[in-house]
């Protein structure tokens, strides 16, 4: 018998990661390529000239691709969520009433 030589999948349990970005990034980045490709459609159907239109699209997707690998450095996988949801948490809770403290 010859011995069988297996490669092991070291990615387990890990999040994807496209050319540097992480996560739900990837998702951010292609909604935002499809609804600038949407919005090139209308605004070539609307009648703009196709150079304006070329113009417009180019700099609206170079900014979202550098905001999007900006916060994907920034952030991190989970670092936006939990940005996020630090700013749900109150600064502090103010009672007027001990009305809550003595209800038995």
């Amino acid at each position: 018998m010859s011995n069988s030589v297996y490669q092991i999948n070291k990615g387990i349990n890990q999040s994807i990661e496209f050319k540097g970005l992480k996560a739900q990034y990837i998702w951010y980045l292609g909604g935002g390529v499809v609804s600038l490709m949407i919005l090139f459609a209308v605004m070539y159907i609307i009648g703009l000239p196709s150079l304006l239109c070329v113009g417009f699209i180019g700099t609206a997707g170079t900014f979202l691709v550098f905001k999007i690998y900006k916060m994907s450095n920034q952030y991190g996988e989970y670092g936006m969520m939990k940005a996020l949801a630090k700013k749900q948490v109150p600064k502090c809770i103010k009672v007027y009433s001990r009305a809550i403290f003595i209800k038995m």
